[in-house]
C-alpha cells in the first residue's frame, strides 16, 4: 500500500528554499550576522564529503563487481569519457559565441596596470603549480588506503575500479563479500539521509554568508557579466542539453524537476559536492545501473565541468573585452584548445572555476591575467550557477550513457519524472540499494 503523501513543509526542497530566502534576508539585513554564519555551510558541506568516499567506493565496487563482464566496465569507461569531451568542449564553445555577440565586457576601459592583483595572486599561484603531468600523477594515491582518507574523488575513483575488477575475478567466492558490501552501501545512504537533515541549516549559512561578505549591491557593478553568463548558462540547460535529452528519450524539464532537492542544495551552498550523494541514489531509482552511477557521476565531476566551461570562456573574453585586448579567431580556438584540457582538472567544490580560469590565462599570455581582478568580487554569485549546470551535466551523462548501454530502465525512468521524483521514504531508499543489480 502506498505511503500517504507527506506534508509539503517536510520535503527536502521546501526547506532548503525557505533556508536559502531567510540566509539571503540575514545577510542583507545584518551583513556582519551573515558573515559569522560561515562555519555552519562550511560544516554542513564537510559533513558531505565525510560520506563521499564511501559512497563511491561501495557504489563503484559493487557496481562492477556484479557486473562479471568486465569488457562492459571499459566500454562504458570509453563511451563516458567521449561524451564528456564532446559535451564539454561545446559548452567552452557556446561561452565563447555568447561572449562574441554580446560583448559583456565593452565600455569598461580598464588599463591591467592600475588593478590590485593582490587578492588574486594566491590563485595564479594555485594554477601554476597546476600541470596537466601534476594532475595526472595526482589520480595515483600514496597508499591504496589513504585514497579513502584523501578526499580525492579520482583517487578512491581509481582504488575503487581496481578493488571492484579484483572482486569480479573471485566469481563465486566473492558473491559472500559482494553481498556484504551490497548491505553496507544501504547503511550508507541511510547516513546520507541522516546528514541531509542538516542541509536547511547549512544552505542557510552558506547563503548568509554570500550576502552578508560580498553584499548584493557588489552585483551592480558587474551586472552584466553575471546575468549573461546565468542566461548562457540556462540556455546551455535548456537548449544543449535539452536536444540531448530529447534524442535519449526523456525530458530535460522533467528530469530538473526530478531532481531539485540536490538543485536547491548546490543553489544553497555553491558546492555541486553537496548533492553527490542524494544524486547517485536518485540515479539509481530513476533505473541507471549501479556500475554506469558509480563510475558516470563521480568522473563527471572532475571531466564534465559544462557550466564551469561556459564560464571560463566567458569571463576570459570579457576580461580581455574590459581591458581593450584583441583576440583574434586564432587566439580565441587557441584560449579554447587550452581550457579543454586545463578544465579536466577542476573538481566540483566552490573556488575551483576561479583557479581553473588562472591556469588557463595563464598559458594564453594575450589576456592579462591581472584583469581577473575585476570578477573576483562576483565569482562568489556566479559560482553557485557553475555547480547547477555541472550537475545537470552529470545527470544527462549517466542517463545517456546508461541508455547508450541498452542498460537503462526506460519505463521507470519514464514513470519516477511523470511522477515529479517524490522522494524515497528511509525504508524504500534502503531496498533501491539492496535490490539494484
Amino acid at each position: 500500500m502506498a505511503e500517504p503523501r507527506r506534508p509539503l513543509w517536510q520535503n527536502l526542497y521546501v526547506q532548503v528554499l525557505a533556508a536559502v530566502a531567510l540566509g539571503v534576508l540575514v545577510g542583507w539585513l545584518w551583513p556582519a550576522t551573515g558573515a559569522a554564519l560561515k562555519p555552519l555551510g562550511d560544516g554542513f558541506i564537510k559533513l558531505v564529503k565525510m560520506i563521499i568516499t564511501p559512497v563511491i567506493f561501495l557504489t563503484v565496487v559493487t557496481g562492477i563487481a556484479g557486473m562479471r563482464d568486465l569488457g562492459a566496465f571499459g566500454r562504458i569507461a570509453a563511451k563516458a569519457l567521449a561524451y564528456f569531451i564532446a559535451v564539454s568542449t561545446l559548452a567552452l564553445a557556446v561561452g565563447l559565441i555568447v561572449a562574441n555577440l554580446l560583448h559583456p565586457g565593452a565600455g569598461f576601459n580598464v588599463d591591467p596596470a592600475t588593478l590590485d592583483t593582490s587578492k588574486v595572486a594566491t590563485y595564479v599561484t594555485q594554477a601554476r603549480e597546476t600541470t596537466v603531468t601534476g594532475f595526472l600523477l595526482n589520480v595515483i594515491p600514496d597508499t591504496m588506503f589513504s585514497a579513502l582518507t584523501s578526499g580525492e574523488i579520482l583517487q578512491v575513483l581509481l582504488v575503487s575500479i581496481l578493488f571492484g575488477i579484483a572482486l569480479a575475478g573471485f566469481g563465486e567466492r566473492g558473491e559472500r563479500l559482494l553481498e556484504t558490501l551490497r548491505t553496507i552501501t544501504a547503511v550508507v545512504f541511510r547516513v546520507v539521509r541522516i546528514l541531509m537533515l542538516a542541509a536547511p541549516i547549512g544552505a542557510f549559512g552558506a547563503m548568509a554568508f554570500t550576502i552578508g561578505q560580498y553584499g548584493i549591491a557588489s552585483l551592480a557593478h558587474l551586472a552584466e557579466l553575471v546575468l549573461t553568463f546565468y542566461a548562457t548558462a540556462i540556455l546551455f540547460v535548456v537548449v544543449v542539453l535539452g536536444a540531448i535529452a530529447r534524442l535519449a528519450g526523456f525530458s530535460i524539464l522533467a528530469l530538473l524537476r526530478y531532481i531539485r532537492d540536490e538543485l536547491l542544495l548546490v543553489l544553497g551552498t555553491s558546492s555541486s559536492e553537496s548533492a553527490m550523494p542524494l544524486l547517485m541514489e536518485k540515479l539509481e531509482a530513476a533505473g541507471c545501473p549501479k556500475s554506469i552511477v558509480g563510475l558516470v557521476v563521480p568522473a563527471g565531476y572532475s571531466f564534465n565541468l559544462d557550466g564551469t566551461n561556459i564560464y571560463m570562456s566567458l569571463a576570459a573574453l570579457f576580461i580581455a573585452q574590459a581591458t581593450n585586448t584583441h583576440l583574434t579567431i586564432g587566439q580565441q580556438l587557441l584560449l579554447m584548445a587550452v581550457a579543454v584540457v586545463s578544465s579536466k582538472g577542476a573538481a566540483g567544490v566552490t573556488g575551483s572555476g576561479f583557479i581553473v580560469l588562472a591556469a588557463t590565462l595563464s598559458v594564453v599570455p594575450a589576456i592579462p591575467v591581472a584583469g581577473m581582478a575585476l570578477i573576483l568580487g562576483v565569482d562568489r554569485f556566479m559560482s553557485e550557477c557553475r555547480s547547477l549546470t555541472n550537475i545537470v551535466g552529470n545527470a544527462v551523462a549517466t542517463i545517456v550513457v546508461a541508455r547508450w548501454e541498452g542498460t537503462l530502465d526506460t519505463e521507470r525512468l519514464r514513470s519516477v519524472l511523470a511522477s515529479g521524483g517524490e522522494e524515497p521514504s528511509g525504508a524504500e531508499s534502503d531496498r533501491i540499494q539492496l535490490d539494484r543489480r
